[in-house]
């Protein structure tokens, strides 16, 4: 084979009739380069497959043509499927066969990967012949995430190139690979320490075609771990089934990574197919490509595109508590400058020592080096004197959860912080419009909710008061994916989306608690269904102490005819606070961290009931979580149809990312949907002869019912 042209030969545009615009291509002397230009990331619609399918025919038919080269253009190579067209049926071509046409070109096809290589993106590269690196790229096959396994060949491939043990626990995680890790993993051929894929590329395959390199196809390749894997994945299927308890697709990843080594490639994959469809068919994929969407949907809010944000690079944290120091770092690790105050000497030493304690755990789990954690502590600045704030930004109060004292806070910030600055609460439940009203600029004022510990939890409730400006808005959200959190905006009322609802739930589980199921059969259910913990689990996690507080705050609102069960106080006046007092619903001895049934605990609900006069009667782990869900979902519909939340969508935003629900069932409003709404009205309608008062239905679930819609009609009617 002889050798290429020099890569800085004048470039000419082939004729190629391909889908105008998405695919490139470009000769270089011998070689085609097929750019790929489907911004913001060169996801994989059908007009990128049958461009490159199109342009590949047209290269290998060209006689002059020597060799192909497969680039992105931006940032990306191919980040993957293209979301656009999820839910809808496929189109050809279709990606497997894209892929197959590539590995069986007769001449070299030469993949160049910089920035994301995700999903069908890596499935594309893995076709190819030959893979060079650039030093940004990432490599990933991601579709676990979705509640599917790579479809394109990717479980057929990526074992012969880096052994089925690593394949398998590279699909099974979802994550990225480096660059480095990529390569010493087989996935690559080459790294290259350049900025441009073109005239790297390009460089490459002079030299590949100077020595004579002819096509080499992945799927002739010998799976490298044969010996052993066989004995590698059963170990994994075990362990897999015990981690990903109830989720299908990752057994189904290592059935097909497994039939790469029992099966010819054909039959292989053949075998990959059919287990991609029978993922297509599993109710959890519609659930994760909810969770997906939502993710991304929960930023498009009005603020946020119709202002630019503010300026932010110096933060301040006003407290030095757990939430304080977790925000603080959150905010440290994005690079911002943080001034943090507490009130005296003695609670600004603690609120640093807590700072020091999160990032030192960062070290010690591999987060952070120690250099990283000494860089980052140079830009926090702890203090006791509000006038150093006189130049930050932003603001965030994480103060005691009482009114009087976080109004004082904003009294203080209003006299010394720049015109412009942002003052944001952290508040659980006050009322943020209350807050402002004591400063001279509620215009800037707003709540950014976090989630404890507020350096790890994704969630941010980003709740407007209705005096708040859009660029205010517009800087929370920006703020938001700096922190690399998923925000979520709220309305102001008690609780905002989140905890409100929560005390809806917890309502209904002390109800079935009352009523004759024991707290830990209302956990056990809730953990089978998906939460990594049941309802008094996390109050005793929290510390019962908390909630005890809430209700105290509460007592003069409440409804005289609502139903109050006195269970919890009747623990907390025992001073029985859960984990940090090692005893709450469960008993903790020597500090344990997971809990015991506590006989005692039992007694005191049997004399509840009998003070009562309630016959206690048995429940299914299904009748628990038809009434746990159902009072998740109605209130959910209430705070829709407030306007506390923008849609549905962002209700399940909520509690994907901030409350454990297990994501493949796509966030409590996505599971009414999948059960249907007419099944889950009628149950509240059942509850409600009961207790009409705890079980009214939302207005807005009647009438979705009566027009025969769901709620994800709703989000579709707002994207």
């Amino acid at each position: 084979m002889t050798s290429a042209a020099p890569s800085n030969a004048a470039p000419s545009t082939a004729a190629a009739a391909a889908p105008a615009g998405v695919v490139v291509a470009e000769t270089h002397g011998g070689v085609r380069v097929l750019r790929i230009d489907h911004p913001p990331v060169n996801a994989l619609s059908q007009a990128v497959r049958a461009g490159l399918l199109h342009a590949l025919e047209q290269a290998e038919q060209d006689p002059a043509i020597q060799a192909v080269l497969l680039v992105g253009k931006g940032k990306a190579f191919i980040a993957g499927a293209d979301i656009r067209e999820f839910g809808k049926p496929p189109q050809a071509p279709v990606l497997r066969d894209v892929c197959n046409r590539i590995e069986a070109c007769a001449k070299p096809v030469i993949a160049v990967l910089h920035g994301a290589a995700l999903g069908g993106g890596l499935e594309v590269a893995l076709a190819a012949h030959y893979r060079l690196l650039l030093p940004q790229a990432k490599l990933g096959l991601p579709e676990v995430n979705l509640g599917l396994l790579p479809g394109a060949g990717g479980t057929q491939r990526a074992p012969r190139l880096m052994g089925a043990k690593a394949a398998a626990e590279l699909m099974l995680s979802g994550k990225p690979l480096s660059a480095q890790a990529a390569l010493a993993a087989g996935l690559a051929d080459r790294l290259e320490a350049a900025d441009d894929p073109v005239a790297a590329g390009l460089a490459w395959a002079s030299a590949l075609l100077a020595q004579g390199a002819a096509a080499r196809r992945t799927r002739d390749l010998p799976v490298p771990d044969a010996d052993t894997a066989q004995a590698a994945l059963q170990a994994l299927e075990q362990e897999t089934a015990r981690k990903t308890r109830g989720l299908f697709s990752p057994l189904k990843i290592i059935e097909a990574v497994r039939a790469a080594l029992q099966l010819p490639f054909e039959q292989g994959l053949a075998r990959e197919r059919e287990l991609f469809l029978e993922c297509m068919d599993s109710p959890q994929r519609q659930g994760l490509l909810h969770a997906f969407w939502a993710e991304r949907e929960v930023l498009k809010v009005p603020q946020a595109r119709e202002a630019a944000p503010r300026r932010v690079e110096r933060l301040a944290v006003i407290g030095g508590g757990t939430m304080g120091a977790g925000i603080a770092v959150a905010a440290l690790q994005a690079g911002l400058h943080v001034h943090m105050i507490e009130r005296d000497a003695q609670a600004i030493a603690r609120g640093q020592a807590n700072v020091e304690k999160i990032c030192d755990g960062q070290v010690a789990k591999g987060r952070l080096t120690p250099q990283a954690r000494d860089e980052l502590l140079a830009r926090y600045v702890p203090g006791t004197d509000y006038q150093a704030l006189a130049e930050v930004d932003l603001v965030i109060e994480a103060v005691f959860e009482d009114l009087q004292v976080k109004q004082d806070v904003f009294r203080a910030l209003d006299r010394v912080c720049k015109p412009g600055a942002v003052l944001a609460t952290n508040t659980s439940y006050l009322d943020i419009a209350a807050i402002a009203a004591v400063t001279a600029r509620p215009q800037d004022v707003i709540g950014l909710h976090f989630f404890s510990p507020a350096h790890i939890m994704k969630l941010l409730e980003i709740v407007v008061p209705e005096r708040t400006a859009a660029d205010v808005v517009a800087t929370a959200f920006a703020l938001a994916q700096r922190l690399k959190k998923i925000p979520v905006r709220a309305g102001v009322c008690d609780g905002f989306i989140g905890n409100r609802i929560l005390a809806a739930y917890k309502q209904a589980a002390d109800y079935l608690m009352e009523d004759g199921a024991s707290p830990y059969e209302i956990d056990a259910a809730v953990r089978d269904f998906g939460f990594a913990m049941g309802p008094f689990q996390v109050i005793d996690l929290a510390g019962g102490d908390i909630g005890w507080a809430t209700r105290k705050r509460r007592a003069a609102t409440r409804d005289p005819r609502a139903r109050y069960v006195e269970i919890a106080d009747r623990l907390c006046e025992r001073g029985w606070f859960g984990q940090k007092t090692g005893r709450g619903f469960y008993l903790y001895p020597d500090g344990a961290r997971s809990g015991q049934v506590d006989p005692q605990v039992l007694e005191i609900i049997d004399a509840e009931r009998q003070r009562k006069g309630i016959a206690a009667r048995s429940f299914t782990p299904e009748e628990i979580m038809r009434r746990y869900m159902a009072a998740m979902v109605n209130e959910g519909a209430k705070v829709v149809q407030e306007g506390i939340a923008l849609r549905p969508l962002d209700v399940d935003a909520v509690f994907l990312f901030g409350y454990g629900f297990p994501r493949w069932r796509g966030g409590p409003m996505k599971w009414a949907d999948m059960q249907g709404l007419p099944q889950v009205l009628a149950d509240i309608q059942a509850f409600a002869r009961q207790d009409p008062l705890f079980w009214q239905p939302a207005a807005l679930l009647e009438q979705l019912v009566a027009q025969g819609r769901d709620f994800d009609s709703l989000n579709r009617a707002a994207a």
